[in-house]
């Protein structure tokens, strides 16, 4: 068939999605698919990060094996996450939804483009997040009005990804809706993408990831970059742990 079994299987998914109109063209849906992945994805690992005091197998996998993540500070983290999105997040997506009316095509992409936008949309908001991150570094009224709340934890775990003031949260969330916004992606691809660039920024990364961006806060002037590490070799930025053993 044109579609193929993968196509098809796309088309079945949107059409699944098509059919939650309501839902989509709200703009509370936004920021409750924004929250549900988010915690969606933090929650395993965070559940490993609360056992891992007791459990020796698990601590063993930890970044800082002698870091410990504590109630307060989860309850911290979630407090300011769910603030952010209520009073700031949630506010900016009804403008953006009186504005730019949400329209669903009834095609599905291909998945050769979706694979294709997706890690264009990495490399873009890879790109955007590092030379966002470098200024807030390099420019001390910037790091001090509104990336030092980001790094109160020297030791991050999952839910630290998003415990920022809202600037921060604002502007990293414009450029997460830019980047499919600028390449022209389908909607679905645009929610994809989404779920991608949020569980990357989690626990994994394709080439950076949780491991690169830990020693960015335990070495604060290195490792810019969420995912890739093209841009932080260019600019002598990048730092490893094999590097100093």
């Amino acid at each position: 068939m044109h579609f193929g079994i993968n196509g098809l299987l796309l088309q079945a998914l949107w059409d699944w999605i098509r059919a939650q109109q309501n839902l989509l063209r709200s703009p509370v849906f936004h920021v409750l698919f924004s929250l549900t992945v988010y915690l969606s994805c933090c929650l395993p690992y965070l559940c490993l990060d609360l056992i891992s005091s007791k459990v020796a197998l698990v601590r063993q996998f930890k970044i800082q094996p002698h870091s410990q993540v504590t109630w307060t500070m989860v309850w911290g983290c979630l407090s300011t996450v769910i603030h952010t999105h209520v009073f700031f997040i949630f506010p900016v997506i009804v403008l953006h939804w009186y504005w730019r009316p949400v329209l669903l095509p009834v095609p599905a992409p291909e998945l050769c483009s979706v694979v294709r936008d997706v890690l264009a949309c990495l490399l873009l908001f890879d790109t955007q997040y590092f030379v966002w991150h470098l200024l807030h570094h390099r420019v001390p009224w910037l790091y001090q009005l509104f990336h030092k709340e980001h790094h109160r934890y020297t030791a991050t775990f999952s839910l630290t990804t998003e415990h920022s003031g809202a600037w921060e949260t604002l502007s990293l969330s414009f450029f997460a809706v830019a980047s499919p916004a600028l390449l022209g992606c389908h909607p679905l691809t645009e929610m994809l993408f989404y779920i991608v660039n949020i569980f990357l920024l989690v626990p994994f990364g394709l080439y950076g990831g949780a491991l690169h961006h830990d020693l960015h806060h335990l070495r604060f002037k290195v490792n810019y970059e969420p995912y890739f590490t093209h841009w932080d070799r260019l600019f002598g930025t990048l730092y490893r742990v094999e590097v100093d053993t």
